[in-house]
């Protein structure tokens, strides 16, 4: 699997999944699809009597569907069983949902969206910019937005390149630069905004998102000058990078008289017309 892992989106529910560079096929999170077909206050719970009362269904997915590293509510990396849309296909055939129909429709879309995505990546680009754009969010903030992924996409791969490969590594370089820029990690960050699954990225302001920019790019720059090898190095790096960010802010905070690091996110309208601005 590759570390490319989306949220994906159908009526309104989120349902996680990671694309499998070498089958070219998407693998989504099975207990997120039984959630949606369901309704079920308990997913977890429904999908193991399932397995017990269709010993088909279990024998099956025990045979062909493998566990991934998926992200949980809590932000924590967690092994989750995963099917491709063949897969789904099968249980679906078990669920009794006046969704089937429509949840086989919308799987047919996103296989197919992701292969003309490959055949032209600017196609990923705007769709990600329509998303935000029918979520609400200004065109301003949607610039920035982008920007930062393109920035934060790029210092991943210099990471790769210097030796870190493992998701684990990946977030401790991203806290390094958070700690430094912002004075919390990315988890603490997260529980200033009240935000629990949700991408905290998308609950930044303007200020929150151009200070994450500068110390991410700042972060890739001094890897490519100093032609830093392995994580330790890279991490003294991202604690480098994140201080010329955290040195802007605190100016910045010193002029205007009040902290840049905000309490507001994006999920309700009084907060999302503040982070518009």
């Amino acid at each position: 699997m590759t570390n490319e892992k989306q949220m994906a989106i159908f009526a309104g529910q989120k349902i996680r999944r990671i694309w499998d560079d070498k089958e070219e096929k998407w693998y989504f999170s099975v207990v997120d699809v039984v959630a949606v077909l369901t309704e079920s206050p308990n997913p977890t719970d429904y999908l193991k009597k399932l397995r017990k009362r269709d010993s088909n269904l279990g024998g099956y997915l025990g045979t062909n569907c493998p566990q991934v590293d998926m992200l949980t509510e809590t932000g924590k990396n967690r092994k989750t069983l995963a099917g491709n849309i063949e897969h789904l296909l099968r249980i679906i055939q078990s669920i009794p949902s006046k969704k089937a129909e429509p949840f086989k429709l919308w799987l047919a879309k996103v296989g197919y969206e992701r292969i003309q995505e490959i055949e032209d990546p600017e196609l990923a680009t705007k769709r990600t910019r329509l998303l935000y754009k029918l979520k609400g969010y200004s065109d301003s903030w949607i610039e920035k937005r982008m920007r930062g992924i393109a920035i934060r996409e790029e210092l991943t791969d210099e990471w790769k390149n210097r030796g870190a490969k493992e998701q684990r590594e990946y977030e401790i370089l991203t806290a390094e630069i958070s700690k430094a820029t912002f004075g919390l990690t990315p988890s603490q960050y997260k529980k200033h905004k009240n935000l629990k699954r949700e991408n905290l990225r998308d609950h930044m302001d303007d200020f929150e998102l151009i200070f994450s920019m500068l110390g991410e790019r700042s972060t890739t720059e001094i890897h490519r000058t100093e032609n830093s090898q392995g994580v330790p190095k890279l991490m003294s790096d991202a604690k480098a990078g994140g201080d010329i960010a955290g040195g802007a802010r605190e100016k910045l905070e010193k002029r205007l008289g009040r902290s840049v690091v905000s309490k507001n996110n994006f999920k309700s309208l009084d907060n999302r017309k503040k982070l518009n601005k």
